[in-house]
């Protein structure tokens, strides 16, 4: 589950992952091949395909299958074609709420996370409704049990790598970057021998609404119907969990 990227939320999606890895590799195949078809099998000369890459050895992706998706997507009998859409609109209480898919098909799409959005009290919205409310930040998360570097250590390397914040909480740190810088501190904090449990481009809030019980419960359903989708990667929402 996307938003602001507190330990919760992380956690919260890392669970849903173990629970339904095949889906969520399934999605993360899909970005691979969208990244291949965009800039090539090389992610040498292909930061999209990099990142991607990044993206996919957070969520515990084995190497193989990596590997395996990029040489099916390059693979030149493969016509599989993806887009990505991104649909904006209000969950309960007027909770801003961004969705990224890569789809097929538009209409299909659209419908299924219409139909997410009228379920749970929210509405779907125009293009541009929410997104002023949000920046897109470069985020790395990393589990302070796994991370032999200090914390001092940690936060002078993060900044001497060009990131613009480093926030510490209860079991996890969170380096924050400039979405053209996120790619060169992504790097260099590899370099080092660090493991990410996210590394990715999002979209930020700036701020956040608080929701009363049901409202919390609608919201909550909302978000698992738009993660059940197939086609939908990413939701994005300023919900004060």
């Amino acid at each position: 589950m996307s938003g602001h990227s507190k330990w919760h939320n992380i956690a919260a999606k890392k669970g849903k992952a173990d629970a339904a890895r095949g889906k969520v590799f399934t999605k993360l195949g899909r970005e691979l091949l969208m990244a291949v078809k965009q800039g090539g099998p090389d992610p040498a000369g292909n930061s999209k395909l990099k990142d991607v890459i990044a993206k996919c050895k957070a969520a515990n992706m084995p190497n193989d299958t990596i590997n395996n998706a990029i040489k099916k997507a390059s693979g030149a009998g493969n016509t599989e074609s993806y887009e990505e859409v991104i649909y904006e609109g209000y969950g309960p209480n007027g909770v801003a709420v961004i969705v990224e898919a890569n789809t097929d098909n538009r209409n299909r799409t659209a419908a299924d996370v219409r139909h997410a959005f009228d379920k749970c009290g929210g509405n779907l919205g125009t293009s541009g409704c929410v997104s002023y409310l949000f920046a897109k930040k470069g985020v790395i998360i990393i589990d302070k049990s796994n991370c032999k570097t200090s914390e001092d250590e940690l936060m002078l390397l993060a900044i001497d790598s060009g990131a613009e914040d480093f926030e510490v909480e209860e079991e996890i740190y969170q380096i924050t970057t400039a979405q053209e810088n996120f790619s060169e501190v992504r790097e260099k904090l590899e370099e080092q021998g660090l493991e990410f449990l996210e590394a990715g481009v999002q979209m930020v809030p700036s701020t956040y609404i608080a929701l009363d019980e049901k409202g919390s419960e609608r919201m909550e359903k909302l978000v698992d119907m738009l993660e059940d989708l197939d086609d939908v990667s990413e939701i994005y929402h300023n919900w004060e969990e």
